[in-house]
């Protein structure tokens, strides 16, 4: 893959900027729409891409299709939007994937200059866990037995590039520690090694561990989000802990080919942020544990740039960079 010029992110939102003023998007849509989900059906991704399909369905009375097109760490269908025509009719629905995998690939795209962000739609927040042996009680004590331990700590990710792998590596980065990476092919097998004790660290993703902790079977450490989540009012935040700057969470977004003209984002735009306000989305990401969002094009495409940077950074400091 070509070297990246992360510094042209600050020209790529510039770009966004000056050219997203809204019109009337006259005769859009014209024909059926594809929503590409680059993993496969039935994860909450493909859940909240289904809704936007019947929301557009009803308010354009156009066909709309989900296309789930995973493989290659969502890099397949993310290439093929990256390819399609810049008219509106093919829309990628992707999540945190998008600025982690140039971080840690070659990919046949490029996240900046090839892509239009249309709105951030929802944060998911993660949470670090630990199986009850585990000695450690709160982060500070977690760090200082890490650091007691000369060939580091075991943790469980649900494969590399995913937000469970990174945001343990960041914070390897950040602790000055050694957490050693341990992945799984998928939550269920993550969860069948924590919960049987056979490894004992995860970063996970809120609604995939939430059980398990109030069940007792695992503990919670601390969260991965900027504040303390409402339902784990008790449970410090990683930034609150010592590591201010410490922040991940994973999230969701729709954007379409670069090029797309500036009214038809608009439009899509302000349909899906009337979507987010509707009860059944709402019901939707609350059982996903998704916090919805709803950002205006500029504001997705200074989250996408600095989210590139940050994970450039991270693989980088961590030894797992792809070769350019």
């Amino acid at each position: 893959m070509r070297r990246h010029d992360w510094g042209s992110a600050a020209a790529f939102v510039a770009a966004i900027v000056t050219s997203a003023v809204p019109g009337f998007a006259q005769g859009y849509p014209t024909k059926p729409i594809e929503l590409v989900v680059p993993f496969v059906a039935g994860g909450t991704t493909d859940n909240i891409a289904r809704l936007m399909a019947q929301r557009f369905t009803e308010s354009w009375s156009q066909t709309v299709i989900v296309n789930n097109r995973p493989g290659a760490g969502s890099t397949i269908g993310t290439a093929a939007v990256a390819k399609s025509a810049p008219d509106g009719h093919t829309l990628l629905v992707t999540t945190f994937a998008f600025a982690a995998a140039p971080a840690l690939q070659k990919v046949p795209f490029d996240p900046i200059r090839d892509f239009a962000p249309i709105t951030e739609l929802a944060a998911l927040p993660m949470m670090l866990l630990v199986h009850p042996s585990v000695p450690a009680k709160t982060l500070k004590e977690f760090v200082a037995l890490a650091k007691s331990n000369p060939r580091g700590l075991d943790y469980a990710s649900s494969g590399p590039g995913t937000s469970t792998h990174l945001a343990a590596e960041m914070f390897n980065t950040m602790a000055g520690i050694r957490l050693v990476h341990v992945p799984y092919k998928g939550n269920a097998e993550v969860y069948n090694a924590l919960l049987g004790g056979h490894i004992k660290v995860h970063f996970s993703l809120v609604p995939s561990g939430i059980a398990h902790v109030r069940a007792g079977k695992l503990r919670v450490l601390a969260v991965t989000s900027t504040k303390r989540l409402p339902y784990l009012p008790d449970v410090p935040t990683i930034a609150e802990s010592g590591f201010p700057s410490y922040e991940i969470s994973s999230w969701q977004g729709v954007l379409a080919p670069a090029g797309t003209r500036s009214d038809i984002v608009a439009k899509i735009n302000g349909e899906l942020l009337d979507l987010l306000k509707t009860p059944a989305m709402r019901e939707r990401m609350a059982r996903e544990g998704a916090d919805p969002v709803g950002s205006t094009p500029q504001q997705f495409s200074q989250r996408v740039a600095s989210e590139i940077d940050k994970w450039s950074k991270v693989a980088k400091a961590a030894g797992i960079a792809a070769s350019k």
